[in-house]
C-alpha cells in the first residue's frame, strides 16, 4: 500500500527557521544566509520522508511565515500599500505578515486568524476592487525544481481556489464570487505552468469543504473545478480535505475528474458513512487520512487496518495518509530525554508518524497481519492500563451541581458594586498580562532549570523584575497593573507544572504563527491542582503598590485546547476537571486580597466544531459552563476578566456574554472591527477592551492612531464599558517598543478623558 503525507512541519527540529528569521528581522544575517537555512530544512524534510518510504511527499509545504500568505503572494494578491514600500520580494512578504515601520514607510500587518479548529494562525489575504489576480510568483515551481534536483519526486501543495477565495478579506464593493473568474484564470495558469515544469501532482488543499455549505457555495465550487480540471493535462489534481467530513458536497466531488481525493477519517464523523452510501470511483486515488496529524498519541493499528480492509474489500484504490498536515505536531521524540519509556511508547511525533505510515503500509500488505509482532505489540499497548485515573477527581466532577455554574448577584448589579469599590477613571487602562521576556529572563530561567543557579538566586531575580515592572507601570500611569509573568515560560505549560495529570516535553515545539512556537504539554491523566500556582507572586506584586494588580490565570478551555488532549476520555470531562483545579486557584487568590482576577480563554474558539449544527451539543454547552465554574463562588466585588485571541467571535457573541465575566478583552486590532457591530447588535453586557494596537507587529502606534481606534469603538460601545489595552500579552515584544507603545496608550486615554470631561462640563453627553 502506498503512503502520503499531507504536509510536514517547517520550523526545524530545534527551531532553526525561527532563529534564522529573527536574526534576519534584526539585520544580523543577510538574505542569502536565511535562504540557506531554509534550503537545508527543506532537504532534511524531504530526506526524512523519503527514507521512511513515503510515496507522496510534499513540496511547497515549506513557508517563511504562512502558506495562505504564500498563495496570496503567488497570485499577486499584494495590497498597494505594501508595494509602495519598494522593498525586496521577501521583505514585502514579511511586511504583509508583520507590518513595517522604517525609512520607507509605516504600514500595519494584514489581519491574522486561527486556521480552522487549530492553534495555528494564518495571514488573511486582502483584495480590493483593483487587485489583479494572476500567477506572478515562482515559489511553488522553484521548490518543485529544487526537490527534483535533489532526487525527490514530490507533489506540490497549495491552498485550493475555493478555500483561498473564502479566506480572503474583500475591502471594496466586489464580493468573493465576483473574483471567481479571476481565480480560475490564475489557477489555470498555475496548472499549465506545472505541466511545463513536469510536476506530476498538484495537491489543492480545500478545508473549507468540511464546513456548512450553501447551495450557492456548492455551485461555485463546481464552477471553479469544472473550469480548471479540463486544463489539467498530464498534471494530476489531488483534492485534499481535512478537519472534518465533506457531507454537503461528497456526491458532487465524485462527479469531478480529480486524480485523487483526500478525506479525513478521524475528525470526519461522516466520512465512512459517505463512502458506504455513495461509494468511491475505482479510477481515483483515495488518500485515506487515518494517521492523526493533530495529536501525538500512537496510532491504533487494529482500528486503522480494519478500516483499510473495508476499503480494500470495496475495490477502492486507497493510499494511507495523515489526516492533515503534520505542521500541528512536534518533529521528533529523539530529543525527549526526560520522559521514560513508560510514557514515550504511547507517543508519535512527526518523524514517528512517518514510521507508523511505513509499518501500517507493510502490515496492510500481509495476508495475516494479526500474527505480526509489530501488530501484536501495538494491540497490547492499547489494551494495557496507562494508570491515568484518579478516583477523587472523578468523584469531584460527578459532585458538581447546577448551582456551581451560577454567580450571584447578576452582572449588572456586580458592575455597579465594582465601579464603586475600585474608583477607576473613564476608559481604564491595563495590559493583557505578560511583559517582554527579555534575554536576561530567558537565560536565568534556563540556568535555573539546568541546576546552574540556586533557587534563592532565581527567586530574587524574579522579585526584582516584578518590582521593576510595577514601578514602571505606576510611572507611566496605567490604571490596573500586572506583575509581568517573568516566572512563566508558557501560559499553559506553567500552569500544567502545578497540575496533576500533565506531562512535559523538552523540545516538542509546534509553530503557532510566523516565528512564534509553543510547546504544548500532554494531558496524560485526570487533572487536579497539586499546589497554589500564582498566589505568591500575585500577592508580592500587590504589596508593592496601592493600585490594583490583576491576578493572571489561564482558563480551563484554553489549557485543554493548547495541550495535547487525551483520547481515552471526552473533551467535556477533561475541561471539567481542569475547571475545578482553576477554581481552587481563583478562590485562593481572592482569599489573599487579589481583587481583579483575569482568567484567559485565549483559545475558546479553537475546538468549536466547524459545523454550526454541532456548536452547542459538542462544545459550547459544556465549554461555557466550565468557565463559569471557575469563578462562580467569588464575591460580587471581585472583578473577573477574560481574554480571547485571534479568531472569528462575531457569531458566538451570545455564548461569550454567557461566560458571565465582568470584563473581556479581545484581539481585534488587525481585524476590520466587525466584532464591534456584533457586540452592539447582541446588547453585550460585559465590559470590553478591544485591543487598540497589534502586539504581533513591532510597530509603535501613535497617540493619534490609538485615539482614532477608540473613537471607532465608542460608536459601538458605551464609554462606561470601554477599557483601553493592547490586543494581547507583550512577552514576544522588545522592551523599547513596548514602553513606547504603552506610553502612547496612556496618553491617548488621558486625551480622551479630557475631551469627555469638557463635553460633560458643557452640558452635553459624550
Amino acid at each position: 500500500m502506498q503512503t502520503a503525507v499531507t504536509g510536514y512541519p517547517r520550523i526545524g527540529t530545534l527551531r532553526e527557521l525561527k532563529f534564522a528569521l529573527e536574526k534576519y528581522f534584526k539585520n544580523e544575517i543577510a538574505q542569502d544566509e536565511l535562504l540557506a537555512v531554509a534550503g537545508n530544512l527543506r532537504k532534511a524534510h524531504w530526506t526524512a520522508q523519503s527514507e521512511a518510504g513515503i510515496d507522496f511527499i510534499s513540496s511547497n509545504d515549506f513557508s517563511f511565515y504562512d502558506n495562505v500568505l504564500d498563495a496570496a503572494y503567488l497570485f499577486n494578491i499584494i495590497p498597494e500599500r505594501y508595494r509602495k514600500l519598494n522593498l525586496s520580494d521577501l521583505d514585502t512578504y514579511i511586511a504583509m505578515a508583520r507590518g513595517y515601520q522604517g525609512p520607507k514607510g509605516d504600514v500595519r500587518a494584514l489581519a491574522m486568524k486561527k486556521w480552522f479548529n487549530t492553534n495555528y494562525h494564518y495571514i488573511v489575504p486582502e483584495i480590493d476592487d483593483r487587485t489583479e489576480i494572476r500567477l506572478s510568483g515562482t515559489k511553488l515551481f522553484d521548490e518543485a525544481r529544487e526537490a527534483r534536483d535533489l532526487g525527490f519526486a514530490c507533489k506540490s501543495n497549495i491552498i485550493g481556489p475555493f478555500t483561498l477565495l473564502n479566506l480572503c478579506r474583500y475591502t471594496g464593493a466586489k464580493k468573493a464570487e465576483q473574483f471567481a473568474d479571476a481565480f480560475i484564470g490564475a489557477y489555470r495558469e498555475l496548472i499549465v505552468k506545472a505541466g511545463q515544469e513536469n510536476i506530476r501532482f498538484l495537491q489543492f488543499d480545500e478545508p473549507s469543504l468540511v464546513q456548512d455549505l450553501t447551495a450557492d457555495q456548492i455551485e461555485l465550487f463546481r464552477k471553479i473545478y469544472r473550469s480548471l480540471l479540463p486544463s489539467s493535462g498530464n498534471v494530476g489534481i489531488i483534492l485534499q480535505t481535512y478537519f472534518g467530513d465533506v457531507r454537503d458536497i461528497y456526491p458532487e466531488l465524485l462527479e469531478l475528474p480529480f486524480a485523487g481525493i483526500g478525506l479525513d477519517f478521524l475528525e470526519g464523523k461522516e466520512t465512512v458513512n459517505l463512502i458506504e452510501k455513495y461509494g468511491f470511483p475505482g479510477d481515483r486515488i483515495l488518500f485515506a487520512g487515518l494517521v492523526n496529524g493533530k495529536n501525538i498519541w500512537r496510532n491504533n493499528y487494529e482500528k486503522t487496518l480494519n478500516q483499510l480492509d473495508r476499503l480494500k474489500a470495496k475495490g477502492i484504490n486507497a493510499v494511507l495518509s495523515t489526516s492533515c498536515s503534520l505542521l500541528h505536531v512536534p518533529y521528533t521524540l529523539k530529543h525527549e530525554t526526560a520522559l521514560d519509556e513508560t510514557h514515550l511508547k504511547y507517543f508519535a511525533f512527526a518523524e514517528e508518524k512517518l514510521q507508523e505510515l511505513k509499518e501500517i503500509s507493510r502490515l496492510a500488505g500481509l495476508s495475516d497481519y494479526v500474527q505480526d509482532p509489530a501488530y501484536i505489540a501495538n494491540v497490547q499497548l492499547f489494551r494495557s492500563d496507562r494508570l491515568a485515573t484518579n478516583h477523587e477527581v472523578k468523584a469531584r466532577v460527578a459532585g458538581v451541581t447546577e448551582s456551581d455554574y451560577v454567580r450571584q448577584p447578576a452582572r449588572a448589579q456586580r458592575q455597579k458594586l465594582q465601579k464603586k469599590a475600585f474608583g477607576l477613571p473613564l476608559f481604564p487602562t491595563t495590559t493583557i498580562g505578560s511583559f517582554p521576556q527579555t534575554k536576561d529572563v530567558k537565560e536565568i530561567r534556563s540556568a535555573y532549570r539546568k541546576g546552574q543557579i540556586a533557587e534563592t538566586e532565581y527567586r530574587e531575580f524574579i522579585r526584582n523584575k516584578i518590582a521593576e515592572c510595577i514601578r514602571w507601570q505606576e510611572q507611566i500611569g496605567l490604571d490596573v497593573l500586572v506583575h509581568g509573568e517573568f516566572e512563566r515560560n508558557d501560559m499553559v505549560e506553567y500552569f500544567g507544572e502545578s497540575l496533576g495529570g500533565f506531562l512535559f516535553t523538552e523540545k516538542a515545539w509546534v509553530q503557532s504563527y510566523g516565528t512564534r512556537c509553543v510547546k504544548p504539554p500532554v494531558i496524560w491523566g485526570d487533572v487536579y491542582r497539586i499546589k497554589p500556582i500564582t498566589v505568591e507572586w500575585s500577592v508580592f506584586a500587590q504589596s508593592l503598590t496601592g493600585k490594583i494588580v490583576k491576578g493572571m490565570l489561564t482558563g480551563p478551555v484554553t489549557i485543554l485546547n493548547w495541550s495535547f488532549p487525551r483520547e481515552d476520555i471526552s473533551i467535556r470531562e477533561s475541561i471539567s476537571q481542569i475547571a475545578l483545579a482553576i477554581r481552587d486557584e481563583v478562590l485562593d487568590l481572592e482569599a489573599n486580597g487579589i481583587r481583579i482576577i483575569q482568567i484567559d480563554e485565549a483559545a475558546l474558539r479553537e475546538k468549536l466544531p466547524l459545523r454550526k449544527s454541532d456548536w452547542n451539543s459538542e462544545y459550547l454547552d459544556f465549554a461555557i459552563p466550565a468557565f463559569r465554574l471557575t469563578h462562580s463562588r467569588v464575591k460580587p466585588e471581585t472583578q473577573i476578566h477574560t481574554h480571547m485571541c485571534y479568531s472569528e467571535f462575531t457569531d458566538i457573541i451570545p455564548a461569550i456574554d454567557n461566560m458571565d465575566a465582568d470584563v473581556i478583552t479581545f484581539e481585534a486590532s488587525r481585524s476590520d472591527l466587525q466584532i464591534l457591530d456584533a457586540l452592539k447588535a447582541n446588547n453585550f453586557e460585559t465590559e470590553v477592551g478591544p485591543g487598540v494596537y497589534d502586539i504581533h507587529s513591532p510597530r509603535v502606534p501613535s497617540v493619534e492612531e490609538i485615539i482614532k481606534s477608540v473613537n471607532i469603538m465608542l460608536s459601538k460601545i458605551s464609554r462606561d464599558k470601554l477599557w483601553i489595552n493592547p490586543d494581547c500579552g507583550l512577552k514576544t515584544r522588545g522592551t523599547s517598543e513596548t514602553q513606547a507603545s504603552l506610553i502612547n496608550l496612556v496618553a491617548a486615554a488621558e486625551k480622551l478623558r479630557s475631551v469627555a470631561s469638557k463635553i460633560e462640563t458643557g452640558g452635553k453627553t459624550a
